[in-house]
């Protein structure tokens, strides 16, 4: 079993970090409400761009959970880091893992999914989704994010 307590625990106001979180969906859920918790407090978003950036977020999660690693032999993790440029004003979130992209028709029924991917996109800025053999990285970005 993998420990879901991370590597990196780390929450300041310029970044956030959760290194080596089990690709479950307790772990997900967890790791988006320490998240939240962290936009909140560091951050001058209004409660309908924080549910956003926040829903965003989940689901780049939620496929790692729930796809990076259906075909592997054991449990795989993710990390999530989260970098605030200041100078910018620019919030970069990046989810990665080290499992497989989703092989379409393979896995979960696909006909009632796909949501996810369109939906990180209308909810940033702009979302990069990098696919290799050793994993996926999505990042997700968000411009004009205020401070206090």
């Amino acid at each position: 079993m993998i420990d879901s307590m991370s590597s990196a625990d780390v929450a300041n106001a310029e970044r956030f970090e959760r290194i080596g979180i089990a690709a479950d969906a307790g772990s997900a859920a967890r790791t988006r409400e320490e998240f939240a918790r962290w936009l909140h407090e560091f951050f001058d978003l209004d409660p309908i761009r924080t549910s956003d950036v926040v829903l965003a977020i989940n689901e780049a999660l939620a496929n790692a959970a729930e796809f990076a690693y259906l075909l592997a032999d054991r449990p795989g993790t993710k990390d999530l880091q989260a970098r605030y440029d200041t100078g910018g004003a620019r919030l970069t979130v990046v989810v990665s893992d080290n499992g497989l992209w989703r092989i379409p028709g393979r896995g979960a029924d696909t006909r009632a999914r796909g949501r996810g991917i369109p939906l990180m996109r209308a909810l940033s800025d702009r979302t990069t989704i990098e696919t290799l053999s050793g994993g996926t990285q999505v990042r997700l970005e968000w411009r004009g994010v205020p401070r206090p």
